[in-house]
């Protein structure tokens, strides 16, 4: 007799979602009887709304005996390593360095992880002044602190960097930290804001119960470079802080981090990145548009991918949807006083009223003023516009917003919408932050956009700006083989922040690459 049956089913949204009655509609489809099932395995769940009416996809093992253990975890244990002969120094305690300490840990390596921002539960005292009373810490905030960006900006863990690790073992450790089993089951995980703090302060304290070590508000604001061998790091209190080696795992917006490179020599590049604004729906309007209901009942909050090619001045260039947030919010991203960036975010449930996505245009070097700024003219344009943002909106973290029917007709927008964003909207032409050339190619993006989802492209959105913190607009080369810098041994660029990483597990899956790769080299 067969250990397990393997089946795929489609099922109604009302049974996918009972437990009970997807137990039975499973047991059912697979032909077996329900006395005969020792236990049913759900393995990857997907919504299908192509037909009339949406579907759930399941795909479920039926176990006929007691499953193995190891299906259930724990699938990671952490030996002591305080007393390891190798260390490495890892700058950044976002998804990429925190990955990267525990799976220095596994390799025998004592990991110690300097963070510039607070640890994850103190943060929120500093994003609460942001939203409330428009001040700007410039090291903890939505960006800098425990956890990254993604900490309170999300929590997807969607990727498509499946061939750069182990998408399924990120997943579990997650889980083995507390997020809900489901990311391992939903074919676009997603843990939520209210939730992946507990999940990110489990992962802190597993690599300080295995005797790695975790030190907060701790910026490094010189390097300690000898022969062009990176020894380790001085931080702002003067401390100096060596290591075999150095994981520089700081995240797209560490501007501070991009200069200190620059100016000591060590090589970094301008990289094509993306910017736009937020686009801000009702979600029963995306909801419907999608789902073809006027009730989802049991469905999750609808989301959308959208993408179009764009002409301008006979350049070609990619409009498309990043980061959408069904049931979300608009945050503010700010991450220096004088400039105003905007994010979104979901809770668990994803229940707001609201649901918001990044819409942005794919910025290419010749459009980057590399003769005046070099490697960092990216850094420079994405500051430019953040800061007239700021001084559109009135120089707070008010942001500048238009209704899209409006930005679509070059019209101001007499009166917003309701707003998920908390510190405010100023109604500002659109195109005075943007410039002509971003102002163009979104307009033409949205045309496009809305003959493909019904409803979308008019005054019932509106924009808010500027979505720019995409991706970063520097890269910090490295060796493909060692994974070090290729001129700066003992550098080892990591995550988002060096240009080889986009979002949570992506970037978690380069930390536990540079883990290994810093292994390698150090045996």
């Amino acid at each position: 007799m067969l250990d397990k049956k393997e089946i795929e089913v489609l099922l109604p949204p009302e049974v996918a979602y009972d437990e009970f009655a997807r137990y039975r509609a499973l047991l059912a489809a697979a032909g077996i009887h329900p006395g005969a099932a020792d236990f049913v395995h759900l393995r990857k769940r997907s919504i299908d709304a192509r037909g009339r009416q949406p579907l759930v996809r399941l795909r479920a093992d039926v176990w006929f005996q007691p499953p193995p253990a190891e299906l259930f975890g724990p699938w990671f244990q952490y030996s002591d390593v305080s007393q390891a002969r190798r260390t490495v120094l890892i700058v950044g305690a976002g998804p990429a360095g925190l990955f990267a300490a525990l799976r220095a840990i596994e390799l025998g390596i004592r990991p110690i992880v300097l963070e510039r921002g607070k640890d994850v539960r103190t943060r929120r005292r500093d994003l609460a002044a942001l939203n409330k009373d428009h001040v700007v810490n410039p090291d903890s905030n939505y960006c800098f602190g425990e956890g990254g960006a993604g900490t309170y900006s999300d929590g997807k863990l969607y990727t498509r960097a499946t061939k750069r690790g182990d998408v399924g073992r990120i997943l579990k450790l997650l889980v083995q930290h507390g997020a809900t089993p489901d990311i391992l089951v939903d074919a676009h995980p997603h843990i939520g804001t209210n939730k992946l703090p507990q999940v990110v302060a489990a992962l802190r304290d597993s690599v300080r119960a295995a005797g790695g070590e975790v030190r907060f508000e701790t910026r490094v604001e010189d390097l300690i470079l000898e022969k062009n061998h990176l020894r380790g790091v001085v931080t702002a209190t003067g401390e100096a802080v060596e290591a075999d080696a150095v994981i520089l795992a700081t995240g797209h917006s560490a501007r501070d981090i991009y200069e200190l490179l620059h100016r000591r020599g060590v090589r970094v590049e301008a990289k094509p990145f993306a910017l736009g604004v937020r686009v801000e729906h009702p979600q029963a309007l995306i909801d419907q548009a999608q789902y073809r209901l006027q009730d989802r009942g049991p469905l999750p909050a609808a989301s959308y991918s959208l993408v179009h090619q764009t002409q301008w001045r006979g350049q070609q260039r990619g409009v498309f949807s990043f980061c959408m947030c069904p049931g979300g919010f608009i945050v503010p991203a700010a991450t220096a006083p004088g400039e105003v960036v905007v994010n979104g975010m979901s809770p668990s449930r994803r229940d707001s009223r609201f649901a918001n996505s990044g819409i942005v245009v794919a910025v290419e070097l010749e459009e980057m003023d590399l003769k005046r700024h070099g490697a960092l003219a990216g850094l420079r344009l994405q500051q430019e516009i953040e800061q007239r943002a700021c001084a559109l909106g009135g120089n707070s973290q008010a942001a500048p917003a238009q209704r899209l029917g409006d930005f679509l007709k070059d019209k101001l927008s007499h009166e917003l919408l309701e707003t998920s964003y908390q510190p405010g909207l100023v109604s500002v032409p659109m195109s005075q932050v943007l410039g002509a050339g971003l102002t163009d190619r979104l307009r033409q993006g949205f045309k496009a956009f809305g003959q493909k989802i019904p409803g979308y492209a008019t005054n019932a959105a509106q924009i808010v700006g500027v979505e720019s913190r995409t991706s970063a607009p520097v890269r910090i080369p490295r060796d493909p083989a060692t994974l070090q810098h290729p001129e700066i041994t003992g550098l080892f660029p990591c995550g988002e922040g060096a240009g080889f990483a986009g979002g949570i597990v992506s970037a978690a899956m380069d930390g536990e690459r540079c883990a290994e790769a810093v292994a390698s080299v150090s045996k």
